[in-house]
């Protein structure tokens, strides 16, 4: 606001310039929806590398075609993609219930697998009572994930559901929560009974050294099985402190147990003035109650005094035990295993629910991607790698996704089912049997031949979509989105031939279908050898044909719409309309001057008009503003001719 003058003087103001850059948006986030071996069900998550893929989901599976097209896609360039996890429809959760401290067979917290599939039985759960005293309820929660060494740990916790600190509330936080577990507490019980073996307070001022200390550990199952421990020689030097005595059990204790159980590992700290032995990242121990018994080499009470673990107690109570999700062990049983199922995601599964987010609508939750691909909607038959799996129907899958890829302004890579394998499957194909067609789609043929590095890099066909999203990301950062993202320079990375090897006559059937084919050559190898979308048939005569003109216009579409958020509500009159005039053309100049359009100078490439000739007064009294954006595509040179005429001799 003007700043009111009240003495002489210099008075300075900040005025607004109007200057409202528009920044091009992405072009190349890839979005793959479909069966992954674990990970969080309908969750989109962010992928940078494939390193990010195999902590999230678990790596490279013989039955999951996400996790293959995801390394191809960022073999060939990818920079950038989301992963949606659908799980088989009758994969089971794995969950425990976690038991009254006080009263045994009460439950008090129960602990679910936030997705579905055996991974979660190896997912383990540790509580203990260190906290703040105060609050009865309290207790700390640990959850491990053995195969990926993922630690959670929520402390200070409560089953009174009046406190801030409320396990659900804490537990199952979107933002800040476990990204293995969700919980559900019964507020009304007391805390959850501690898992591990703890005794009372050890007293080192009452160890001697003119003694050796020896404990016992006994598992209950699949044998029972007694595991004698030296803790400390005769004449050793003592430990000076509790974490150098839990340290000196844990590696002695370790090197015994692994003698006797292959596998099994334990881990000592300290639990207040006791120590705590429990089961450490060994699935050799889960399912066992771990029993520790104490036996000096000479029963005097400094012996039990130092370690004091359970004393001469010889049953095995629920305190024993560390819970792995899904195992079933002494009080503890009420566990459900999880279980990865045998039914792979059906059409249904793979579309899914625009109410419940999930399927392609889990994508929602995305701020923007630019390609959806889904393996799974042309997965093979496992009885005949060329025959469609059951319970799939591929047009149904693409004529969902096209249409929310159109909603978002994204291309939809649709992969041909694994019965087309020869010309003549591929034109009926394309001709008929997709019934999906439009400028935001685009196909490949044929299959990709690629090493399976679980089969002992055996060859394997796989579906070429992804490592194309690869090749269009590669394009996009060396040479533009307006560049088709085909040609010599478009080598497909990791492909050791094609399924079936086209002719240059072939080539040209599919070529006006709107089949954009992959070629093999001598010294190029394994290339892209065509830039149509689906709506690129000569007899269609789309302005959409050729897919790097598409794609550039939803890259601009995109940045129009998201920078000029701020003209909303603004005075619709010449001023905004200047303003917009302004930002636009400063825009596409930036793409000009990058040779995304035809043309040699602006007028020639491209058009920004927002005036009183687009806008008029029954606009204005409608709150609408008219922006008119042309501009000049650069179309890529399909077909090169070559012009020889030998000369007649010339006089002189």
């Amino acid at each position: 606001m003007p700043t009111l003058p009240t003495y002489p003087g210099v008075y300075v103001e900040e005025l607004e310039s109007g200057v409202r850059p528009i920044n091009a948006v992405a072009t190349s986030v890839a979005a793959f929806v479909g069966h992954t071996a674990r990970g969080l069900d309908h969750r989109p998550q962010r992928l940078l590398s494939f390193a990010d893929y195999e902590r999230a989901f678990g790596g490279l599976a013989s039955d999951s075609l996400v996790g293959y097209g995801v390394s191809h896609f960022f073999t060939n360039g990818g920079t950038e993609a989301w992963v949606v996890r659908v799980p088989k429809p009758d994969a089971d959760v794995a969950a425990i219930t976690l038991r009254d401290a006080t009263t045994a067979g009460d439950a008090a917290l129960v602990v679910t697998a936030l997705s579905a599939g055996a991974w979660a039985n190896d997912v383990l759960v540790d509580v203990d009572h260190e906290v703040p005293a105060g609050d009865p309820k309290a207790f700390n929660l640990t959850v491990t994930d053995v195969a990926t060494g993922t630690i959670e740990t929520f402390r200070n916790v409560t089953l009174d559901n009046t406190r801030p600190n409320f396990v659900d509330a804490i537990v199952n936080d979107a933002a800040t929560g476990s990204r293995l577990v969700s919980v559900a507490a019964t507020p009304a019980s007391d805390r959850p009974v501690a898992t591990g073996t703890i005794g009372g307070t050890v007293d080192l001022s009452a160890l001697v050294s003119d003694q050796s200390y020896r404990l016992r550990l006994t598992l209950d199952a699949p044998a029972a099985t007694n595991v004698d421990v030296t803790v400390i020689e005769q004449d050793e030097t003592l430990p000076s402190s509790l974490l150098g005595l839990c340290s000196l059990l844990e590696r002695r204790i370790n090197l015994a147990m692994g003698a006797a159980v292959p596998g099994a590992q334990v881990r000592c700290t300290p639990a207040g003035g006791a120590i705590r032995i429990q089961p450490a990242f060994s699935p050799a121990l889960l399912g066992n109650a771990l029993d520790a018994q104490i036996t000096p080499a000479s029963l005097t009470p400094s012996a039990l005094t130092m370690l004091a673990l359970t004393g001469a107690q010889t049953t095995v109570n629920v305190g024993h035990y560390r819970l792995g999700l899904g195992r079933a062990v002494g009080a503890q049983s009420n566990a459900a295993a999880g279980g990865d199922g045998d039914t792979y995601p059906e059409t249904a599964d793979l579309v899914g629910s625009p109410a419940a987010f999930t399927g392609i609508y889990a994508l929602d939750r995305v701020d923007a991607f630019n390609m959806l691909l889904i393996p799974d909607a042309t997965r093979p038959d496992p009885a005949n790698p060329h025959g469609l799996a059951p319970n799939l129907s591929p047009n149904d899958v693409w004529t969902a996704a096209l249409a929310y890829c159109t909603s978002r302004r994204a291309m939809l890579i649709i992969d041909p089912p694994p019965e087309v394998g020869r010309l003549e499957a591929a034109v009926d194909w394309i001709s008929d049997g997709l019934t999906v067609k439009g400028p935001n789609a685009v196909a490949y043929f044929p299959r990709l031949r690629a090493s399976d590095p679980l089969d002992d890099f055996k060859p394997r066909l796989f579906a070429p979509g992804p490592a194309l999203a690869g090749v269009l990301a590669r394009t996009d950062s060396e040479r533009g989105v307006w560049t088709a993202p085909a040609g010599t320079t478009r080598r497909i990375a990791g492909a050791s031939g094609l399924e079936y090897k086209l002719t240059d006559d072939e080539n040209g059937v599919l070529n006006p279908l709107g089949l954009n084919c992959l070629r093999t050559f001598p010294i190029y190898g394994t290339v892209a050898w065509g830039a149509r979308t689906l709506d690129g048939a000569d007899v269609a005569a789309s302005q959409w044909k050729y897919l790097p003109v598409r794609r550039l216009a939803l890259m601009i579409e995109e940045a129009l719409y998201r920078g000029t958020q701020w003209a909303v509500f603004a005075g619709n009159d010449e001023p905004l309309w200047a303003q917009l005039r302004l930002n636009i053309t400063a825009f596409m100049q930036g793409l000009f001057r990058q040779g995304a359009f035809q043309g040699t100078t602006p007028a020639q490439a491209y058009l920004v008009k927002c005036d009183s000739t687009t806008t008029t007064q029954a606009d204005i009294d409608r709150g609408v503003v008219n922006i008119l954006v042309g501009f000049a595509p650069l179309k890529p040179a399909e077909f090169v001719f070559i012009q020889l005429q030998q000369l007649a001799g010339q006089s002189s």
